[in-house]
């Protein structure tokens, strides 16, 4: 009779030398690639975030019920405690791209970035603001503003992505992308960071949304589930010649304009320009420009027997 123990650990060793074989072939495959001696880490990330949406709505997500002279140095301690993952996040971030990718920047830049970030913090709550009024106002559902903040899939995702968003265009991409991956697993609603979104944005149920680094949505915007807003794919495959986090971005996701619907199991590829108060119904396949004020439809079921 075999040795359970035994069998383990030979099983082991063969699954720790087939790691190291293919580990090995991966990394001939990319001569120029040096081993990268750091990386951000999802878990203080999350963290970082946690605190940050304490701090932006201390009372209703953080949970103070002190005074007013105490809820500033709440958020003060929140803030403190948020930024110094944050700073250590982006450190490692440019330690990755200094080792992998041979870029190399100033060692105060991490510091820069976080300083500048805190700075844009009085604005990522005012614009969540009009999201979370947006939603109120278009979801009878809705029983409170606070309900929203807690419970509602489409506010999580855009409070992550607001944070996202602004880590991205102050030169963290890595950070930002982990930001918005963690708002993913929660909601199921991918945002890119690099997406821009304009005020009083609503995603409705929104499971299955998916929006491209390169869209640009404007003010009023509700997308319903399993709304795409995405690129075409190339008839060729164009080779990267860029990394890092400057790399540049073609334009290659849709445009929205104000108040426009867009319903659920839409898909809107390329970059097309999607005309103020437009409305977009369930399930259309849309390649192209669509003029202010339109209804696009798929045809209307018709009843058999």
């Amino acid at each position: 009779m075999s040795d359970p123990d035994e069998d383990r650990r030979r099983a082991i060793d063969h699954a720790t030398r087939s790691l190291a074989t293919a580990r090995m072939a991966w990394r001939q495959a990319q001569p120029s690639r040096r081993h990268p001696a750091d990386f951000p880490r999802r878990a203080p990330i999350a963290r970082a975030v946690e605190l940050l949406a304490d701090a932006l709505f201390p009372a209703r997500i953080g949970g103070f019920t002190g005074t007013t002279g105490g809820e500033d140095a709440f958020v003060a301690a929140l803030l403190t405690d948020a930024l110094a993952l944050l700073d250590a996040a982006i450190t490692a971030e440019f330690a990755y791209w200094r080792d992998a990718a041979g870029i190399d920047a100033a060692t105060d830049r991490p510091a820069e970035i976080v300083q500048l970030f805190a700075g844009t913090l009085s604005r990522v709550r005012a614009l969540l603001d009009t999201d979370v009024a947006a939603i109120f106002r278009g979801d009878p559902a809705a029983r409170s503003v606070d309900e929203i903040l807690i419970c509602y899939p489409g506010a999580t995702a855009i409070l992550h992505h607001r944070l996202a968003h602004e880590l991205d265009a102050l030169g963290a991409p890595i950070v930002a992308r982990i930001v918005s991956e963690i708002a993913n697993e929660r909601t199921g609603i991918d945002i890119h960071p690099g997406a821009t979104i304009g005020p009083g944005f609503f995603i409705d149920h929104g499971t299955g949304v998916v929006i491209g680094e390169t869209a640009v949505i404007g003010a009023r915007v509700r997308l319903y589930q399993h709304v795409t807003l995405g690129a075409r794919t190339p008839h060729r495959s164009q080779p990267r010649t860029e990394s890092g986090p400057s790399a540049e971005r073609v334009a290659r996701h849709p445009i929205v304009g104000d108040d426009v619907v867009i319903y659920a199991g839409a898909t809107i590829l390329g970059r097309v320009m999607i005309g103020d108060r437009a409305v977009i119904g369930g399930n259309v396949w849309l390649l192209q420009d669509v003029a202010a004020g339109s209804v696009i439809m798929q045809p209307e079921a018709v009843v058999v027997g």
